[in-house]
């Protein structure tokens, strides 16, 4: 399914997701991610899928949605593996401007020292940058990257791509607990302060991760960082993600297609689903069966329940 949503985004309003990546090919296996661990990193872009089949599968979805008097803010590429991967992302991003909705990438920066890479993302109207850490023992902790990735070689390339971008710039830094931030959170500080974006986010976990052990970070860590943060930025560019999204999902009409497609890229907490059935005159007995037919897996996290599709690196 190349295409997913709406679904309440914390940094994006109403955002259409985008999955222009097979799950789940990356250059990261981040510690956290709520897709389950990448069995083999990768660094090479090639083309997954046909540029057109995707633009059509977006144009068909934003149809359905403004039929039904939905709206959508952001377009947004946040496929089931790093989208920068993709060869054909630039002509597809071209493709999609047609629709005349911006369009948004969240990446996870890894390549943006390829010149190619950085082309590609200059044409997106917001891009959402994954800062982690910037010194390379916390960075393999946190983000255990393709073995030919390096750090200097990625904040140099976020450094040049932030001088050049004319969209909206937004970074987000997730903070785990047990990890050591002592001099990390003031190093992080100055790079972002050096980037100038238009939102700094400091983040927790609050979906399943890809190591049982993660948890969010202690609340004065992430005060720490909020604090340190705005020093160098200002209050105004500086939030907080450490909250659940909202139940404002939105449905097309076939429940089964909503649930599987949201769920394949966005982990649905329990409420969300009991209110998605709700709107599409549904019952419970839809998760059940695909929950039997094992295309959904129940999971639990800090007390809650979470429904996501079934992927065949995950157990």
């Amino acid at each position: 399914m190349f295409a997913f949503g709406p679904v309440p985004s914390r940094r994006l309003g109403k955002s259409l997701g985008i999955n222009n990546i097979p799950a789940k090919v990356c250059s990261y296996s981040c510690i956290y991610c709520q897709l389950g661990r990448t069995l083999k990193t990768s660094v090479e872009r090639r083309g997954f899928y046909d540029p057109e089949r995707i633009f059509e599968a977006v144009r068909k979805k934003v149809e359905e949605v403004e039929r039904r008097g939905g709206k959508m803010d952001y377009l947004t590429f946040v496929p089931d593996g790093e989208p920068t991967l993709d060869s054909n992302l630039g002509v597809e991003i071209e493709l999609i401007k047609q629709i005349k909705i911006p369009i948004a990438i969240l990446t996870n920066a890894s390549l943006l020292w390829r010149r190619d890479v950085k082309a590609d993302l200059l044409k997106a109207d917001l891009v959402s940058l994954k800062i982690d850490a910037v010194t390379e023992g916390l960075w393999k902790r946190i983000n255990r990257p393709h073995k030919s990735l390096r750090i200097a070689e990625i904040l140099d390339g976020i450094s040049e791509f932030s001088k050049e971008f004319k969209g909206r710039l937004i970074t987000e830094t997730m903070l785990i607990d047990g990890l050591d931030y002592t001099i990390e959170i003031e190093k992080i500080a100055e790079f972002l302060s050096r980037l100038g974006p238009y939102k700094a986010y400091v983040a927790v976990p609050t979906r399943p991760p890809a190591e049982r052990w993660v948890k969010p970070a202690r609340e004065d860590v992430v005060n720490e960082a909020f604090q340190t943060f705005s020093e160098r930025l200002g209050d105004e560019r500086v939030e907080y993600l450490i909250g659940y999204e909202g139940n404002a999902f939105s449905s097309t009409g076939d429940v089964v297609e909503d649930l599987l497609s949201i769920t394949s890229v966005h982990p649905m907490r329990e409420e969300g689903v009991k209110e998605l059935l709700v709107r599409a005159d549904a019952d419970w007995s839809v998760v059940k069966r695909l929950l039997d037919e094992e295309k959904l897996v129940e999971l639990e996290y800090e007390g809650y329940k979470y429904y996501m599709k079934k992927l065949p690196d995950r157990t």
